[in-house]
């Protein structure tokens, strides 16, 4: 007995569809993701509509009873687009594929549903629901993707050493979808996953990392670096994380297995944070432990200098996985750099000194550098933890009233050097950098206001000093 799932297909664009596959009594069909997250109840805008034929005259036609203006078509691909109200719409002709061993990019023909149902990455991917009056809304299920569905198991139609080898990036497919639907790769496809992971070397980098970018969305994304891990996919690109895990034991004293830790970071940062880059700020916090460890028989061990070298790394990191090389990377740099501190702080004494330096650092990012940091606070020792979150309240606390005090985010001291040159007759030297950056600590050690009129009458003091002489006084000193 088939299952009609005509009441899910209440848009337009299948409304129009329908009528026109019928009218020519062609063969069409919704498949793929639209199709699985209408059955799981997920939000999807983007429509794949397969036909048995020329999927390209069918997107024309529907754009034209649709009174949509531009249509996209891709000859080469045999591909069809167009964008309807709040949906992304592609029509393709069915079709099969082969592939060489050098390339994930298939040889392909036409062919049929049950041939273009076949060459789709997972069970859940290939279930197809009829657009024909006749049968519509009847879903086609050869390969009982919708008990798959049910059970939250990701499974290849065919072997999964062939659909992987194939197309190596379903095997990151594979564990993205697993992260973000919260289900289970079968066994096979798990051990193939594991067999092929050296064929990810096929994959253009920019590819692997959209898939990872993904994962580090979800909602519990370490999940799917513990299956990168376990299926050494994560061997094959990011070897820097790699070298975090593993425990090693000298005379009883060990220290914490540092690819679980930065994983716990992750999940920490991921409840209260979507920001991909914060979150990626977790996954390289530690990235320099494993080359700065060292063991002191006294203290145990240490990974000293960390933070600065793990700052340094991150430009290498994210130009060979190819992410973005602008602001994000320097954003994520900072957060490396400075997440320490905040820790020092909570740990010591909370001195308005200490705080307005960080201030200083952090900027606008401040906020973000203490979501971090707190989500830094692990431990199996639950009294150590509410130790720690306490007195990490009342850093944040320490923040918020300097912040509003002394007005120090994104701080640049009120004396400029061109004022300093003036003031005291002197061209570009090493004086005017003296002078400012005695201002500037001055400052932040609280020992003057962060006001115009002090920091110019310190400026004023300095020079003397110096042996400078006022060549300009500044109007509002006199």
């Amino acid at each position: 007995m088939s299952i009609n799932y005509a009441s899910y297909l209440k848009h337009p664009v299948f409304k129009v569809a329908s009528q026109i596959v019928t009218e020519k009594n062609l063969q069409a069909f919704v498949i793929g993701g639209y199709v699985r997250d209408l059955l799981l109840e997920r939000p999807s805008k983007d429509i794949d509509i397969v036909v048995v034929g020329n999927g390209m005259d069918l997107a024309k036609e529907c754009a034209e009873r649709l009174r949509v203006k531009k249509v996209s078509i891709f000859k080469s691909f045999g591909t069809a687009h167009f964008n309807y109200k709040d949906l992304d719409v592609e029509f393709v002709g069915a079709r099969k594929e082969s592939y060489r061993a050098d390339s994930r990019k298939p040889i392909v023909e036409d062919g049929t549903l049950e041939e273009d149902q076949k060459r789709r990455d997972f069970t859940i991917n290939a279930l197809a629901i009829s657009l024909h009056a006749d049968t519509f809304g009847d879903i086609i299920d050869p390969f009982n993707g919708l008990d798959d569905l049910d059970k939250g198991i990701i499974r290849t139609p065919l072997d999964p050493n062939t659909t992987y080898s194939d197309d190596p990036l379903r095997m990151m497919r594979a564990i993205r979808f697993a992260t973000q639907l919260d289900f289970k790769i079968e066994s096979k496809s798990l051990q193939a996953i594991y067999d092929n992971a050296p064929r990810l070397e096929i994959i253009s980098q920019e590819r692997i990392m959209d898939e990872v970018n993904k994962i580090i969305l979800s909602p519990v994304p370490s999940r799917g670096f513990q299956l990168l891990y376990a299926t050494k996919l994560l061997h094959q690109f990011f070897p820097e994380m790699v070298a975090l895990q593993g425990v090693e034991t000298i005379d009883g004293k060990a220290h914490k297995d540092n690819f679980y830790h930065t994983l716990e970071v992750l999940d920490n940062v991921a409840q209260n944070s979507d920001n991909l880059w914060l979150r990626w700020s977790a996954i390289l916090h530690d990235i320099a432990k494993p080359p700065t460890k060292r063991f002191d028989p006294e203290i145990g061990w240490t990974f000293h200098g960390h933070e600065d070298m793990g700052a340094r790394w991150v430009s290498r990191i994210f130009k060979r996985l190819k992410l973005p090389l602008d602001h994000k990377m320097k954003y994520v740099e900072k957060l490396v750099r400075l997440h320490l501190r905040p820790i020092a702080l909570v740990k010591g004494s909370v001195t308005d000194s200490a705080i307005r330096r960080l201030l200083s650092e952090a900027g606008d990012d401040i906020e973000d550098l203490m979501t971090l940091c707190n989500a830094d606070i692990t431990s199996k020792n639950e009294f150590k933890v509410k130790k720690y979150k306490k007195n990490f309240e009342i850093v944040t606390e320490k923040l918020k009233a300097v912040e509003e005090k002394d007005r120090i985010r994104n701080f640049q001291p009120p004396v400029s050097g061109e004022l300093v040159m003036t003031t005291f007759g002197l061209g570009p030297c090493n004086e005017v950098g003296v002078i400012k950056s005695r201002i500037k600590e001055a400052i932040l050690e609280g020992e003057i206001p962060n006001e115009s009129k002090e920091a110019i009458e310190y400026m004023l003091q300095l020079g003397k000093e110096l042996g400078l002489s006022i060549v300009l006084a500044p109007s509002f000193a006199e």
